[in-house]
């Protein structure tokens, strides 16, 4: 079906130093960058209603994940429902990952070749077969706004054989996605961006030629991967550093599964304009908030009778709602209800600080600001 308009655009407002604040326009909405992006895995942010992302957070896009998605429900339960839009009920941006971080991490259930990778599934072990044709056609039917190439991601460490070899697969991999893509038509009525991948692991030589690759490829956006596998912070930044020089400045760079707030904001000052990552929820999930003023583990005893807010600040509804003794109080007993005031918290702090984080380039302002905040919320509270 074609799409009835051409809505896609992204712009940039102001560059202070290489920190952007820009705009992306997708057929559900803009969205102000720098962004956070909740992971929202299997058509769920875990434990967060869709109307706390939209209204508390203010979400103007979430992920969904091509992989998990295709496993359960079933690429036909989405069609039939109109897509994932609809199905998971959610009227703004959505961006889907193509699946291939989560079958690298399968590493002992799958088998890849040049044609494609061979899994098994991780609920049932039946038998897969992913290509970069087949994902293509996976995320046209899922119907995201944002899609992303078939990549494949490198394990850390690895050799430079490995990485260079990895590399050039990945590449070959988005010539033949680019090609899908322009034979299989849009399955529902709007339109849908891509982004290629870099890749190259830890080697600079290796990240400067992926990048000169995928900018090559002329998508809406690129994306960098293959990072936020277990390498040191230093050498995601200087990874990021090398591939935004390389990466054309009038299109926006997305740095995938990650990080801390502290490193989204040493990734913005080097230019990246998108992330996404579990850690908000998944580290609420475990007790652990992130603040401003730095990191709270919630069940230590000493918050057992500390009854200010959760965080002053109120980002979120729940912050000045309840106590943090009440929230250790929810933990200590594994009431699901702690998990979820904790998720919430993060994901409308990530936002606000990103929401921070621009209004800050446009002042110019954003490298004092940024230095300032890195050091508080480095601490343990």
């Amino acid at each position: 079906m074609p799409y009835k308009e051409k809505r896609l655009k992204f712009s940039l407002e102001k560059i202070e130093g290489k920190a952007r604040a820009g705009s992306i326009v997708t057929d559900h909405g803009e969205i102000q960058t720098p962004i956070f992006m909740p992971v929202g895995t299997l058509a769920t942010v875990k434990g967060v209603h869709q109307h706390e992302l939209k209204e508390d957070t203010k979400a103007p896009i979430i992920l969904g994940n091509t992989y998990h998605l295709y496993l359960r429900p079933g690429i036909e339960i989405i069609k039939k429902a109109g897509g994932l839009h609809r199905f998971m009920g959610w009227d703004r941006s959505i961006l889907t990952d193509s699946g291939g971080y989560q079958v690298y991490s399968l590493a002992d259930n799958r088998k890849i070749n040049e044609n494609g990778v061979q899994f098994k599934s991780h609920i049932d072990g039946s038998k897969h077969l992913f290509t970069p044709e087949s994902v293509m056609q996976i995320e046209r039917d899922i119907g995201a706004d944002i899609i992303m190439a078939f990549d494949e991601c490198t394990p850390y460490p690895c050799d430079y054989k490995y990485a260079s070899d990895s590399m050039h697969m990945t590449h070959r991999w988005l010539d033949r996605c680019i090609n899908a893509l322009a034979e299989i038509p849009y399955t529902y009525d709007y339109e849908q961006a891509f982004f290629p991948i870099v890749q190259g692991s830890t080697y600079k030589d290796l990240r400067i030629q992926s990048a000169e690759y995928i900018a090559k490829a002329d998508a809406f956006g690129n994306a960098i991967g293959g990072l936020s596998v277990g390498e040191p912070a230093e050498e995601m930044y200087a990874m990021s550093e090398v591939v935004c020089n390389v990466l054309p400045e009038q299109k926006p760079r997305y740095l995938m599964g990650v990080g801390t707030p502290v490193n989204l904001l040493e990734n913005i000052a080097l230019g990246i304009d998108m992330f996404d990552c579990v850690m908000p929820t998944r580290n609420a999930r475990n007790g652990m908030l992130f603040t401003s003023e730095g990191t709270i583990n919630i069940k230590n005893k000493k918050w057992h009778d500390d009854f200010s807010p959760i965080d002053e600040n109120g980002h979120s509804y729940v912050d000045t709602s309840y106590s943090k003794a009440y929230l250790r109080h929810l933990f200590v007993a594994n009431e699901f209800l702690g998990k979820q005031i904790a998720s919430l918290h993060n994901l409308a702090f990530y936002l606000w600080l990103v929401k921070e984080a621009r209004k800050h380039i446009l002042a110019g302002d954003f490298y004092e600001w940024k230095n300032k905040m890195v050091s508080k919320m480095d601490k343990r509270l």
